[in-house]
């Protein structure tokens, strides 16, 4: 197959990075497909693409950890082919990972200098010649962090400018951030903005992946748009649309919006009085939460990430121990449930954390497909598996849930993050539910993806599950949600109808104004 190629034209400032017709096979994939690029000094290029469009494949050769089927690569003018990511930091790539690459239990200094280690006398590590050049740098690019601190007490926003100081730290010129912000606040999206600005008015070229089309128009100068492992497309984010650009990621046209009829509730389903319960550190982060959802409805729980959603979701579903507090199904105690026994309620639970807590991604599709359904018919006869049975299942789960794989056998690993995220999807809805609990459903996956989740929860609603929706993206809050939950600080500080406040009044309760600013004294 040959793609289509379009390529803007070229611009006053000097080109530092070339791609030229790089494809990459995987076994029953082509990864990339003669993909060519250009990216400029000073210049954000975006890379826009659905999951497993061929995005980060491209990013690793670059960085040195996959090899090239075909094609080359020319850093300034000269070609390289880095056999490891030490050889691309030599050329002067560096690489931001959507999973950092940080050491939990060592300080920001200790992290920085891993494998690029300063001595004094030979023996001894010179950390405090280290912080100083850490300092430095967060000055001159505005990444502020401090040098002595461990990574484990850092927020995640941190975490990520310590990964940037570490490629900078190494003299990159050429910095590529994969995904940056799949796991940030809205806070701490905008401080990266301001620190990519920061960068590439001091020279620096920065290829940016995203799947966020609104940032994606924001920060970038230029975007080039991948498709099944081919560039389709070039864009200049003041003349394009999100829809133009969905359309290019997608190949066809994405409803942007989600398309929900009036929600008709009936009988409470899930109650929640009271809820206390502490985080991994024994800090209170969950302090008398009250909530109700009712069946064909959706709640959306609204806030800043840290504010006590993951603690809540965790306590709702068995994950994590209550201090104390109620939590009822369909009129059932199951505060003190086990998670398989929330689950046989009728319960299905979308996990904040798809591959930690949602896969085992060393196993199979098939055997991620009956995660929780393994022991029970028709998967299972005593304690016998039914191989038959299970593999026709995940056969009709990847079909109606259209997820993207050579084979039901492959590991869960080998696919995109969107592909993950839909065979969870397709694994919890795949039995009879009351109750959905959907935790950042959509985090980090691309606008088909969300589109086609976004529709099966509104599917589910119609049908009469009651659901909870639990998301740092407001907008995701606005457009799933009937009614609306704000949780500040551990505790649900309000609950309205959906369009009773609007995103500004949202945003104050999220940061803590409180409901006489947010409600202007209507409340």
């Amino acid at each position: 197959m040959r793609c289509a190629l379009a390529i803007g034209s070229a611009q006053d400032r000097p080109v530092v990075l070339e791609v030229r017709g790089i494809t990459k096979r995987f076994p029953g994939v082509t990864a990339n497909n003669k993909v060519s690029l250009r990216l400029h000094k000073g210049e954000v290029l975006a890379l826009l693409g659905e999951n497993g469009a061929g995005k980060s494949t491209l990013m690793n050769i670059l960085y040195g950890l996959y090899h090239q089927d075909e094609g080359e690569i020319l850093v300034n003018g000269t070609p390289i082919r880095a056999s490891s990511p030490h050889e691309s930091i030599q050329r002067g790539i560096g690489m931001v990972h959507q999973h950092f690459q940080l050491v939990p239990v060592m300080t920001v200094a200790e992290n920085v200098m891993l494998g690029n280690e300063i001595t004094r006398g030979g023996l001894f590590l010179d950390r405090r010649r280290v912080a100083s050049m850490i300092s430095a740098i967060s000055r001159q690019y505005s990444l502020e962090v401090e040098p002595d601190a461990l990574i484990a007490d850092l927020p995640v926003g941190a975490q990520q400018r310590v990964e940037i100081i570490k490629a900078l730290y190494r003299n990159a010129d050429i910095l590529i951030l994969d995904e940056p912000t799949a796991v940030l606040t809205p806070q701490e999206a905008d401080d990266l903005a301001r620190i990519m600005r920061a960068l590439v008015a001091q020279g620096k070229s920065i290829i940016f992946i995203s799947h966020k089309l609104r940032e994606v128009r924001e920060i970038a100068d230029r975007i080039v748009v991948l498709r099944g492992g081919c560039v389709v497309g070039e864009a200049l984010p003041a003349t394009s649309s999100e829809a133009h650009l969905a359309a290019m990621m997608v190949g066809r046209e994405v409803l942007l919006r989600v398309d929900k009829d009036v929600a008709r509730p009936g009988a409470t389903v899930l109650e929640v009085c009271g809820l206390w319960v502490r985080d991994d550190r024994g800090l209170l982060a969950v302090a008398g939460a009250d909530l109700k959802v009712r069946a064909g409805e959706i709640l959306g729980v609204a806030g800043v990430q840290g504010n006590g959603q993951t603690e809540l979701v965790a306590a709702i579903t068995g994950m994590r121990a209550k201090e104390a507090g109620v939590v009822r199904v369909a009129g059932q105690d199951v505060s003190g449930a086990t998670p398989r026994q929330i689950s046989e309620l009728g319960v299905a639970h979308i996990p904040e954390d798809r591959q930690r807590e949602g896969l085992v991604t060393s196993y199979a599709l098939t055997d991620n497909a009956v995660l929780e359904l393994y022991y029970r018919a028709p998967f299972a006869n005593g304690v016998v598996r039914d191989e038959a049975q299970i593999n026709a299942h995940c056969v009709r789960l990847v079909q109606e849930f259209d997820v993207r794989t050579p084979s039901i056998h492959v590991p869960a690993s080998s696919l995109s993050g969107g592909n993950q995220q839909k065979l969870i999807v397709a694994r919890e809805f795949s039995q009879p539910i009351k109750l959905l609990i959907a935790a950042q459903p959509t985090r980090g996956i691309d606008v088909g993806s969300i589109e086609f989740i976004h529709n099966q929860i509104i599917r589910k609603r119609d049908e009469g599950v009651a659901v909870l929706v639990v998301s740092a993206e407001l907008d995701e809050v606005l457009a799933l949600s009937d009614r609306i939950a704000v949780m500040y600080h551990g505790q649900i500080v309000a609950t309205v109808d959906n369009g009773e406040l609007t995103r500004a009044q949202l945003g104050l309760l999220m940061a803590g104004a409180g409901p006489q600013a947010a409600f202007g004294g209507r409340k």
